[in-house]
């Protein structure tokens, strides 16, 4: 059980990074609050339905990992070395997962992008990092349009978290990661939704957002170092 513990804490630093990085998870609805007058409860409704869309994909992503693991942990060969293999799954994963993250930062390659016009509407549109050119399209949404889009925008680190607790056949650390995964990705968009919300601005979360990717896989890479080298 204690290969849990460092699942755990890189559950719980990936749910808060890739949620306050992001502020396409946060920036709709502070947005919204404010030029259609939503009162606080109307506010906190849409942001909790638009992060359990974005908590049950990610979690229906992960699965698939998961579904991996189990499918290892049939393999008698691989009895005495499970937890080795979930290690390495996390650092190879990880490894994978920041270069990659790095290269798209680099490249700079476009993304998705949430504003608001004077009159209260809301519009999505494709930008990039540093680039002051006009967007060539913009898409009006609805609270229900950003629902579809959190729901389509899994969180890709939740694969080998997953993987990890099922190849080691442990079904009660792989509930507590998707409980733990769902219940701090909630509450950071609660915590920076109200924040705005009050009146607080956010200045540098732009910066962090072209590295989500590779900070995350950077989480990643360390807890499955720690496993293997340090016996967390």
């Amino acid at each position: 059980m204690s290969e849990i513990y460092p699942l755990l804490i890189s559950t719980i630093g990936i749910a808060i990074i890739h949620t306050i990085t992001g502020p396409d998870h946060y920036l709709p609805f502070i947005a919204l609050s404010r030029s259609k007058n939503w009162s606080i409860t109307k506010t906190i409704g849409w942001t909790m339905i638009c992060g359990i869309g974005h908590v049950l994909s990610s979690v229906l992503l992960g699965l698939g990992g998961a579904s991996i693991g189990w499918g290892i942990d049939k393999l008698s060969f691989i009895e005495n070395q499970r937890g080795n293999i979930a290690a390495w799954g996390l650092l190879i994963f990880g490894c994978i997962y920041f270069v990659w993250g790095m290269i798209n930062a680099y490249r700079n390659k476009m993304h998705k992008h949430f504003e608001s016009d004077e009159e209260g509407n809301m519009f999505v549109y494709e930008h990039k990092h540093s680039a002051f050119t006009l967007p060539l399209k913009k898409h009006k949404v609805t609270p229900w349009i950003i629902f579809i889009i959190f729901l389509l925008g899994p969180c890709e680190p939740m694969i080998p978290l997953l993987f990890a607790p099922s190849v080691n056949n442990n079904l009660a650390g792989l509930i507590t990661l998707i409980i733990i995964y769902t219940s701090f990705t909630l509450l950071a968009m609660l915590l920076m939704v109200m924040l705005g919300y009050w009146g607080v601005t956010f200045t540098n979360t732009n910066k962090l957002e072209r590295y989500m990717h590779a900070i995350a896989g950077l989480t990643l890479m360390i807890c499955g170092a720690g496993m293997l080298c340090w016996n967390w």
